[in-house]
């Protein structure tokens, strides 16, 4: 019994002394981790901070970025479009926005839902088109409000001295059968005259008309408005061509690009070819997020669909292997 007892008694501490171990490693890891993301925390925090200060110095590419934070963590119900871009001028404090607004089908065709005893079934009590058409052009005034109004408020440094905003919605003509993104709506509001709205309270289209503003009298109609304020292309930079050979990947460019875009704090990098893009670049520039490539084929679509000509692109990329 004694030497059964003794074995059981060396077992145990074998195992304790393996479980000890065990525990130890588990420990420094998690000990690691946390160093690790502490750092990466720290990181974070300072380039958060680099940023503001940028901000508050009205740098361009700062402000920008920072709206363009704002409005993508402003959150929406489904079916509302979460594209937009933003034009900042530093000399003046002006902020151009322009966003996405929602299709008419946002709003839903059913009222009410009644239960028929007799058929035991439910059906839908429909909206009257009138009835959708108000709530569809509130839903628009309250969007271009709402958009407005978080602009301001989570500027706490009053960079932003005025905001101009253009709604637009994605669509296709159904006289035609094309893509059109007509603006349904237009403004301009300074801060101090903004500021002094009760939103609470306002109604959205009563609120815009009192306003500088447009608005699309027939907006489920898509009958557009001009905008009151357009971006100024001049202000994008192109950066000096680059010499890609016909036929190669050039992810040398792409991931240069990539580059520049994190060095300035940049929205977006757009990198243009009359060629083509390998699979190399096309995956690069999906991972990293703000990078687009434009090939051959695209410009072919844009210069038809915003100048209606019919241009040849340059050489045809080879067939791809499944």
């Amino acid at each position: 019994m004694r030497k059964r007892f003794d074995e059981a008694l060396r077992d145990h501490a074998r195992e304790e002394h393996k479980r000890v171990g065990k525990l130890d490693a588990a420990q420094a890891r998690h000990d690691e981790r946390n160093q690790q993301e502490a750092a990466r925390v720290e990181e974070w925090d300072a380039g958060i901070e680099a940023c503001r200060a940028a901000c508050r110095e009205r740098d361009v590419e700062a402000v920008e970025w920072f709206v363009d934070q704002v409005l993508a963590a402003s959150r929406y119900p489904h079916g509302f479009p979460k594209a937009h871009q933003v034009s900042y001028q530093a000399d003046t404090g002006d902020l151009l926005v322009e966003i996405d607004l929602p299709l008419e089908d946002v709003i839903p065709a059913a009222r009410a839902y009644r239960y028929v005893k007799t058929r035991d079934e439910i059906t839908a009590v429909p909206r009257p088109e009138k009835e959708r058409h108000e709530l569809y052009a509130s839903v628009l005034a309250q969007t271009a409000l709402r958009t407005v109004h978080e602009l301001f408020a989570a500027d706490t440094d009053g960079v932003v001295g005025s905001v101009a905003l253009n709604g637009h919605v994605a669509t296709i003509d159904r006289a035609t059968g094309r893509e059109v993104h007509p603006c349904l709506i237009t403004l301009q509001a300074g801060r101090e005259e903004f500021g002094e709205l009760v939103l609470t309270q306002v109604d959205p289209q009563a609120c815009l008309k009192r306003l500088r503003s447009l608005i699309s009298p027939n907006p489920y109609e898509l009958e557009p408005v001009r905008p009151l304020v357009t971006f100024d292309l001049s202000k994008y930079r192109l950066m000096d061509s680059m010499d890609v050979v016909a036929g190669l990947d050039s992810f040398e460019s792409v991931s240069a690009l990539a580059g520049v875009v994190e060095h300035k704090r940049a929205a977006k990098g757009i990198l243009v070819t009359t060629s083509w893009f390998g699979r190399a670049s096309e995956a690069f520039a999906n991972d990293h997020g703000r990078l687009e490539l434009l090939d051959g084929a695209n410009l072919v679509h844009l210069f038809k669909e915003h100048l209606d000509l019919d241009v040849i692109p340059g050489p045809v990329p080879p067939k791809r292997r499944p």
